[in-house]
């Protein structure tokens, strides 16, 4: 498997629940679509939402609390300690977002996944995701870039970390990430999102997926402890804008508005 290959198309469970929330509730996918796409692969059980009289449902009893939202009252958050945007302001839906690195707005709910690891009898480790509810005093405004605009910061912020990881050398600490970022020049078009979004943003989405998964490669430790205290400032300082900016295109690509 060549290097690129390596660095596999994995989406943060915020972006998924709202791309299908959205459009399930634009009337673009159904029910049970949502359902199936949100619960492939992990159980979902939501913890603490209001109006319920159990502490924790299954995703199947939740979901119908947001059965009369628009879709643009649906919104991803991708906030990280000094970069809050588009969060709410201080409160427990806030500190539990910036602790997690992502959340979900609906109106005045708030919705932070956790993950839950389960061994089985048999040895088998599977993972369950519990979404927490915190109610919010209202509905935060959006005040986040447009696709066209994070498309732009994007390939702006990618040449030049680019470049700065070539002077950092950073095929000596982690060769399979020279491959991955040269892979993105030309990112796949496919995407996952449902139906509804346009084209540009399906491009913006699938490009940001990808890059996600090659910053947190990026960021974590070399093997073999081949990267020094310095040399891992050096990186994280170059990382840090494309981050950012990666951040921006998701929640712009997921929260844009639908064709038509």
């Amino acid at each position: 498997m060549s290097p690129a290959a390596q660095v596999t198309l994995t989406t943060r469970r915020s972006a998924r629940f709202v791309a299908w929330t959205r459009a399930w509730r634009a009337g673009l996918v159904s029910f049970d679509e949502i359902l199936d796409d949100l619960t492939a692969e992990e159980e979902q059980h939501v913890r603490d939402l209001p109006g319920q009289w159990r502490e924790e449902v299954e995703l199947r009893e939740a979901l119908p609390a947001l059965a009369k939202l628009h879709p643009d009252e649906i919104r991803l958050v991708l906030p990280v300690p000094g970069d809050p945007r588009g969060l709410p302001g201080p409160g427990p839906f806030t500190s539990h977002a910036l602790v997690s690195g992502e959340g979900v707005i609906a109106s005045r709910l708030g919705l932070v996944p956790e993950t839950r690891q389960h061994t089985s009898g048999s040895g088998v480790t599977f993972t369950t995701v519990l979404w927490r509810a915190f109610e919010l005093p209202e509905a935060p405004s959006a005040q986040l870039p447009g696709v066209r605009e994070a498309d732009g910061a994007l390939s702006l912020a990618l040449t030049e970390t680019t470049t700065r990881l070539v002077r950092l050398d950073v095929a000596q600490w982690r060769p399979e990430l020279a491959g991955a970022l040269q892979a993105l020049r030309k990112p796949d078009a496919e995407t996952d999102l449902p139906p509804g979004y346009d084209p540009r943003a399906r491009r913006l989405y699938a490009r940001a997926c990808v890059l996600d998964r090659v910053l947190t490669l990026a960021g974590q430790a070399a093997p073999g402890g081949a990267l020094n205290s310095f040399e891992a400032q050096q990186r994280d300082e170059a990382l840090r804008p494309l981050a950012g900016a990666c951040r921006a295109a998701l929640m712009a690509a997921c929260n844009a508005p639908f064709e038509g």
